[in-house]
């Protein structure tokens, strides 16, 4: 996927022009994810399609000069990904998203799976119909492996055109949620941080919800319970901070899977990732 970020100002001049400075940086749940799982020290492939155009070229470009390792095919006929990102001068985002060539995942894109610990499923993969099937046959071969998933729904916005009952199917097929507050509120019909941890158990054996610049907390089945404050930082743009989190949480667990350090490691990467424009660590390659 590629992010084109526009930082806005207070007020849009609708129909009109409105200067504003405008950035284009790789992008995409995943690959967000892995590039900051691999700038955290662990090694990191992406299963991920590109349109057979230039914006294919930079992305993939892009992702080599990180170091993530890719299946990343470009697709004839179809453009590359696109998400039209609109930063608010608090650093908030609105995402416009066209996921292209990156629909239609099947399990013909999974990669031998002997070398790998852990795997993150993004939201978006499932709740696009074109690549649900084949993604939810990824994820029956890779629990067959035992290996670890860690999953993150993703926007309320694209939820909503699922069934929560299909939703909740999802959530438990994985080892770890990842969620901000609005989604886990929105997934368990609860309206507080330690309700919605409670019922997200009873999907999955660990939970941790994402609280922006409040934090994290966490809680998985054995009892065990943790929450910290974000790291200091001076939030420019807060594009990627969860697919940050993610990529240091998981990076963490391969090392030591005590919940209060992947979390510390997570929020160690979201104010890194916050403090800069774009969702990725910066790299010289441009786009």
């Amino acid at each position: 996927m590629l992010d084109v970020i526009a930082f806005v100002p207070p007020a849009l001049n609708y129909g009109e022009d409105t200067p504003s400075t405008i950035v284009t940086r790789g992008g995409g749940a995943g690959a967000n994810v892995a590039s900051w799982a691999k700038s955290a020290g662990a090694e990191s492939f992406l299963i991920a399609r590109v349109g057979d155009d230039p914006a294919g070229v930079a992305v993939i470009a892009e992702l080599d000069a990180l170091g993530v390792q890719h299946s990343q095919r470009a697709v004839p006929e179809l453009s590359t990904g696109v998400v039209v990102i609109l930063v608010d001068p608090t650093g908030e985002r609105t995402m416009i998203p066209d996921s292209g060539a990156n629909a239609g995942l099947t399990i013909a894109d999974l990669p031998n799976l002997s070398d790998f610990d852990a795997a993150y499923i993004s939201g978006y993969s499932l709740l696009n119909p074109l690549s649900r099937d084949g993604v939810l046959e990824m994820i029956t071969e890779i629990r067959a492996k035992s290996i670890p998933i860690f999953f993150d729904p993703t926007t309320i916005g694209g939820m909503a055109h699922v069934e929560l009952h299909t939703i909740h199917g999802w959530l438990s097929l994985m080892d770890t949620l990842l969620m901000n507050e609005e989604e886990s509120f929105y997934l368990t019909s609860e309206n507080e941080i330690e309700s919605a941890l409670a019922s997200l158990l009873k999907f999955s054996p660990t939970a941790v919800i994402k609280r922006g610049s409040f934090g994290a907390v966490g809680k998985n089945r054995s009892g065990v319970y943790f929450s910290a404050p974000a790291k200091e930082t001076v939030a420019i743009d807060t594009t990627g901070a969860g697919d940050s989190f993610a990529g240091g949480f998981i990076a963490q667990f391969l090392i030591n899977q005590e919940l209060s350090a992947c979390i510390e490691a997570g929020l160690t990467q979201a104010a890194l990732c916050v403090a800069i424009a774009g969702a990725r660590p910066q790299v010289t390659t441009e786009i």
